[in-house]
């Protein structure tokens, strides 16, 4: 009869330890973050993360960007010509691959990863100003702008648990390669003299090495093809569920 209740109270205790095991052990598989860098630049973006396995995990991150933010570019300003400041708003498109190297808690993606990404972006703007030309009379200035980059890369980052839900993803580093393609195009036609100081006034500026300046059209389509560096960063607040 003592063995018995013996064998009750160990069966009773290990089915509790199970229990208070399978409750600790959090296995949520999905995630959506907010990246909260990208809100100071005046872009929303949101990625959705997924699990697939003990390590590996996939995500698709859209970001939607407006003409506000604190990056802006200071418009052109000669005795000549003047340009308003360069604003831009488009979209981004982020599929990523992850790698969790060790997880710090029940949880399947936090800690240390590292991973691969495609980053493609399209954004717009609008440049306008006034010409003075070489008579005295001003000119309206009105030019489309379009900038397409495509970026290839790895990154490396840590995901800190806050809670069981709640985690913060810090992105240190995500080298790549950028491959820009811009086009710009003029809406009204201008005189040669305009592009004659907007070359010398652009020759000032070392991104403009890239591009062949020698901007001669009218209403027609200019475009530029380069690769350069590419790099990002970041820190996304996220939920899992």
């Amino acid at each position: 009869m003592k063995n018995n209740w013996l064998l009750l109270l160990a069966v009773l205790l290990f089915g509790t330890s199970m229990a208070q095991e399978h409750d600790a052990e959090v296995n949520y598989r999905n995630e959506i973050g907010l990246n909260l860098s990208d809100l100071i630049n005046g872009s929303l973006q949101i990625r959705y993360e997924r699990s697939f396995g003990d390590h590996w995990a996939a995500s698709l991150g859209l970001g939607l960007k407006s003409e506000e933010g604190l990056i802006r570019f200071s418009g052109l300003r000669t005795s000549r010509l003047t340009t308003n400041d360069l604003t831009y708003s488009g979209f981004k498109i982020i599929p990523e691959v992850r790698y969790y190297i060790k997880k710090t808690r029940q949880y399947r993606m936090d800690g240390f990863y590292f991973g691969a990404y495609l980053k493609h972006t399209n954004y717009s703007s609008e440049i306008n100003g006034v010409f003075i030309d070489d008579d005295g009379t001003p000119l309206d200035i009105q030019f489309d702008g379009r900038l397409k980059l495509t970026s290839l890369g790895l990154m490396v980052g840590y995901k800190w648990a806050i809670n069981k839900r709640l985690a913060l993803d810090f992105l240190i580093a995500g080298p790549g390669t950028g491959y820009h393609d811009y086009s710009i195009r003029n809406v009204q036609d201008l005189p040669e003299s305009f592009y004659d100081n907007l070359n010398e006034t652009l020759s000032e500026y070392a991104i403009f090495d890239f591009m062949d300046s020698d901007f001669r059209f009218s209403t027609t389509e200019e475009r530029a093809r380069f690769r350069l560096l590419s790099f990002r960063y970041g820190i996304t607040l996220s939920y899992a569920f």
